[in-house]
């Protein structure tokens, strides 16, 4: 599947507009008792990527429910609660058929 944040795929004809899809994944980091910040970074930091691609997966899964090959305009948002440690990963895009 082709996933591209542009409105078009360079070779390929759109054949059909399917639908727009999401995927989204909310997550909270467990709580580490750890005083080294670096550590605590490193930790927030993988917890966005895993956050981002689970929200990915399920876009995917969308799309292929939806009968399509590509999605474009891929728009990424990712949100941040400091507070309570919550991230919310939320990806949009148009599901298309493409040949």
């Amino acid at each position: 599947m082709v996933l591209t944040t542009t409105n078009s795929i360079e070779g390929h004809t759109i054949q059909d507009y399917l639908g727009i899809v999401t995927g989204i994944n909310v997550s909270i980091p467990k709580a580490t008792f750890s005083f080294n910040m670096a550590k605590y970074y490193e930790s927030y930091e993988n917890k966005v990527g895993e956050a981002k691609e689970e929200a990915f997966q399920k876009l995917k899964e969308h799309a292929i429910n939806l009968k399509a090959n590509a999605v474009i305009g891929i728009s990424i948002d990712i949100e941040t609660n400091p507070t309570s440690g919550l991230i919310i990963a939320s990806i949009t895009g148009t599901a298309v058929k493409v040949i």
